[in-house]
């Protein structure tokens, strides 16, 4: 049985990814940080190793890591999902928020694929997924942090494909459109319509769409 470790995995995107593995037949580790009742109820639905982890502290991903191929055995597919956005014009985001923007949703993607990537040379094959977003190829208004950090993962992305594809691992990202997620349910009714009205199936994704 492979094992897969999926970073941010209660909500979202990460929650129906872990189902769809776990469907799949992966073994499966998520990783959750303030979400305790929503974790422990998708391990027991899943049968899924919840792993409280906070993808801002580098000692908690090396833990991470070291716990799920502790129970699991060496990771075979790592998923890069744990994110958090924020809207603000550049001149009112603080450097507080900049730094913690590209801590979780750009340095962590660095920090779990170093600590995993080790068993895969090893073992010779791996699999690492990394979640980018349209707005790290786009760009977009009043989300240059967020944008920054994505544009961060998919030249991330690009470098450690050349690096570890000779030792049998591929590295890709999924860079998603607007999905019907808690992050985006912030934005107005005119900001999802005009989204809409420039998506070719005239819709905003849904979870599902990405993890399957």
């Amino acid at each position: 049985m492979k094992t897969v470790l999926i970073t941010g995995g209660t909500r979202g995107i990460g929650r129906s990814m872990v189902k769809a593995f776990s469907a799949a037949g992966y073994a499966v580790a998520f990783t959750y940080k303030n979400s305790v009742e929503l974790a422990k109820s998708l391990s027991t639905e899943c049968s899924a190793l919840a792993i409280r982890a906070d993808s801002s502290s580098e000692e908690e991903i090396i833990s991470a890591v070291k716990a799920t191929e502790k129970a699991l055995g060496t990771i075979y597919c790592l998923v890069n999902n744990a994110a958090v956005s924020s809207f603000a014009l550049t001149t009112e985001t603080s450097y507080s928020e900049w730094r913690e923007l590209i801590a979780v949703n750009l340095d962590a993607a660095f920090l779990y694929s170093r600590e995993a990537a080790r068993g895969m040379i090893s073992a010779h094959c791996g699999r690492i997924i990394n979640v980018s977003s349209m707005w790290g190829i786009t760009g977009s208004s009043c989300e240059a942090a967020y944008s920054a950090s994505k544009a961060g993962v998919n030249g991330f992305t690009k470098a450690l494909a050349k690096e570890l594809g000779p030792s049998g691992i591929t590295v890709n990202a999924i860079a998603p459109g607007l999905i019907n997620t808690e992050m985006n349910a912030s934005l107005s009714s005119d900001v999802i319509a005009s989204i809409v009205n420039d998506t070719p199936m005239l819709r905003i994704g849904e979870p599902e769409d990405v993890s399957e």
